[in-house]
This record gives structure tokens, sequence and C-alpha cells, in this order.
């Protein structure tokens, strides 16, 4: 069997999809199985009638190989359509089905609903492709709830391992540094978090808010027209997206993580922080709050193991962020507890390896690489190695 991933073309920025889709790819090679990755330019996730219509012949290609009914026959080349291409395209969908090639749908964040269809779109496209793969829980809750469709199956993101930060091991060798990675985006909410830094003015920390800044030039200047309004230029960064070196060192300064996005489906960057040990702060309700408890599955079954950070309830009030940073800040005994949880967490998260597996035992069951996956015990805890980019942005 032959995997064909067809992902966007136009996200430029470090997105948590991007490097799903990267990674899944990685890793299904590493397990023996060949894959091509099609990047398709276009104005997704609708799209011109000419972006949908290259959509549809790319699906419709099978390079000679058909898979035939189920999809994953012998020799055949079985495609996987990134959600943000395939659920605003039903046509497109529903044209590769016609011609015995029906695609996959690998579905991070089902499409917005404003007004224009969207949603009718993304039922029609999902029920015209072979199956569907949510890249979280959240996606796939959200999914069913809001189409009533059955089967849909997930594959959780994995983490790569990574070396410990010495700013979430240190105490007392200098102001605490906070880093909330995610591209400048309203939905990221780095405006709240400005807010929630103007109220603990009375105490040492430095943060960064680091993400790609092109995505919304707008938004991303009126983030750095406040710290210059609040004075605060001095204790907060904005350098936008960064990689190599410079993220490295970031990382290893950084002693708390934050990710609190309006809408999260799960939020890699949150995992990524957890495999360096540091702690993070996410916003309640959101897809982010699986991701915090990647580490810690007795905290999903109920039995109450410490979160590496926490969940917090907000709306457009920074005021309750402003005091979770607080005691994290002025409480020595709340640091301890959220990195020795998030020590603990590193040791347990799931790799890019389980992701493949799992997507693989959905596209052919069968398949001589999908078996039982090793414990983390059997793996063993995430070593240091060279920090990997970070998702989201």
């Amino acid at each position: 069997m032959r995997i064909r991933l067809v992902v966007p073309g136009n996200v430029r920025h470090n997105s948590g999809g991007n490097v799903y889709n990267a990674a899944l790819a990685r890793e299904l090679a590493a397990l023996g199985v060949e894959v091509q990755t099609c990047m398709l330019d276009g104005g997704w996730p609708v799209g011109s009638a000419e972006d949908r219509q290259r959509l549809a012949a790319a699906l419709c290609d099978d390079g000679g190989a058909a898979a035939g009914t189920d999809g994953a026959a012998a020799g055949s080349t079985v495609t996987v359509v990134d959600g943000l291409l395939a659920c605003g395209a039903p046509e497109a969908l529903a044209a590769a089905r016609a011609a015995g090639l029906p695609a996959w749908i690998l579905l991070h964040m089902p499409l917005d609903d404003t007004g224009h269809g969207e949603a009718e779109l993304e039922r029609q496209s999902l029920q015209a492709a072979a199956g569907v793969i949510c890249t979280s829980t959240s996606a796939a809750a959200r999914t069913r709830a809001r189409h009533g469709l059955d089967g849909i199956l997930v594959a959780l993101p994995g983490t790569d391992r990574a070396p410990l930060s010495a700013g979430a091991l240190s105490e007392g060798s200098g102001p605490p540094h906070l880093v909330a990675v995610a591209a400048l985006l309203p939905n990221k909410d780095q405006a709240l978090l400005l807010a929630a830094l103007q109220a603990l003015a009375d105490l040492p920390w430095t943060a960064s808010l680091i993400g790609a800044d092109t995505a919304d030039p707008a938004y991303a200047a009126h983030l750095r027209g406040t710290v210059q309004r609040l004075g605060l230029q001095d204790r907060i960064r904005i350098p936008g997206e960064l990689r190599g070196a410079a993220l490295a060192a970031e990382w290893d300064a950084a002693g708390l993580s934050l990710l609190i996005s309006r809408a999260e489906t799960y939020g890699l960057v949150v995992t990524e922080s957890i495999a360096r040990g540091v702690p993070v702060v996410v916003r309640a309700g959101t897809g982010a709050v699986e991701a915090l408890a990647a580490g810690a599955p007795a905290v999903a079954e109920g039995a109450g193991s410490p979160l590496p950070g926490t969940a917090v309830a907000l709306d457009a009030d920074p005021a309750p962020l402003a005091q979770v940073l607080r005691r994290w800040l002025s409480d020595p005994g709340v640091r301890s507890g959220w990195r020795a949880a998030a020590l603990e967490a590193r040791g347990r998260l799931p790799g890019w390896d389980a992701t493949a597996r799992a997507v693989l035992a959905a596209l052919d069951p069968h398949h001589p690489a999908v078996q039982p996956l090793a414990t983390p015990e059997e793996k063993g805890a995430a070593g240091d190695s060279p920090a990997a980019p970070a998702g989201g942005q």
C-alpha cells in the first residue's frame, strides 16, 4: 500500500496541522510505508472554483494504482486529504468516490460556521469520504455532534523528545520567564495575556510571545503597540516566528508556557512544553485541556493525578488569568508542584510513531506494521534530544 497525503500549501507558518502532517509522513515512512506528500495552494478552506477543480483532479489521479472499494488493497494507493482542503470541497470528494478512489479525510479542525454554508459543505464532504480520522477527541466529538456521523476515528498527535528546560528546573536564578508559542492571531488571544501581565507589573517576570506575525499583520502590530503603550517593552518580547537556536533558547529559559486560545482542537505546543518539563496554562473548555492531560492518563480516568499546569475559565476579563499567574509567580509550592507533574508526565507522552500506527490501522488494519504499541515503560522515558520546531506558530 502507498499513501498519498494531500495537504494545504497556503499555510506558510509553522501551524500545528503542518507539524502533524509532516510528522505523520515521516513516521509512516519509518514504518516502511511509501508516502507521497502533495501540496496544493489555494484559498482554503473553501477556495475558488479553480482550486476545487485542482483538488478533484489530484484526488482522482491514482498514479495507475487504484485502491478499489476498500481503499487499502495490496499495492494500492490510498489518498488522505487534510480537512482544510477537503471539508469545503464536497464535489471533489464526490468525484473521487465516483472514480472508485474514495479519499480519507484527516480532520484537524472542523470548519468555522460563518453562516455561508460551511457546515453543510463539511457534512457533504465527510459523507463522500472513505473515512474520517480526527486528530483529537474534541474535534471528533464536535464533528459527531454537528453531523450525527458514526465511525469517526481518532489519531492523537505525538510528541518529539526534547531537552529539559533549564528555566523549568531553576529557582531564584532570575525572573521567571513565560512563553506563549502561537501564531499572532486574534483566536490565540495574546491581547488578553498582555492585559493579564499588565496587572502583574509589581512582580518579577519576563515574557515572550513567539509566533508568525504574517497571517494577521494588523493584529501583530496591535500587540506590539500594546506592549509599548503599557511600558512593558523591557519585559515582553514579540520576536515573530522563531526556529532553530533562537527558539531553543526561548524554550530553555521558559518556566511556564501559555496557550489561551479561544478555540483549540488540541494544541501541540502544550505537549511540546511538557516534553521539556515546562508546565502549561490553557483555557478551560478547549481541546488544549486534552493535551494538558496527555501525559497524565489518570486525570482523564477521574483518578485525580496532578496536571502539569492548569486550565482556567476565561472570557474577555483578564482577571482570572492574572490571578492564576500571580499564584504561580508568588507561591513556590505551586511552581514546584506543577514542575513535578510536568516532569512526571514527560515520560508518558506518546511519540509520533503511535500516531502513525493509529492512522495506518485505520487505513489498512492488516498491514504488518500495525501491532500493539509498547507501553511507556517499555519505550523508556523521554530523553534529551535537540529541540524540534514548535507547533502552532
